[in-house]
């Protein structure tokens, strides 16, 4: 099991990824560096946990068009 994202992460992270998708990708590191010029977050903790919740999003949403596309 993993650890459990409050609904502000969620929020703010479907939110950026709804408005900056072409910049975001499944990469960890490439999210965090982005999220540096998209958003003005000061704290490193939460950048890093709005950039993982949005790298598994990128993910889940790739494994739901390749199993919809079989």
């Amino acid at each position: 099991m993993g650890r459990i994202r409050t609904k502000y992460i969620k929020r703010i992270s479907k939110k950026i990824l709804e408005d900056y998708n072409e910049f975001l990708s499944e990469d960890f590191s490439k999210n965090k560096e982005n999220m540096k010029n998209i958003a003005n977050i000061y704290s490193k903790k939460i950048r890093n946990k709005i950039a993982g919740c949005i790298t598994k999003l990128k993910k889940d949403a790739k494994k739901e068009v390749v199993t919809t596309a079989e």
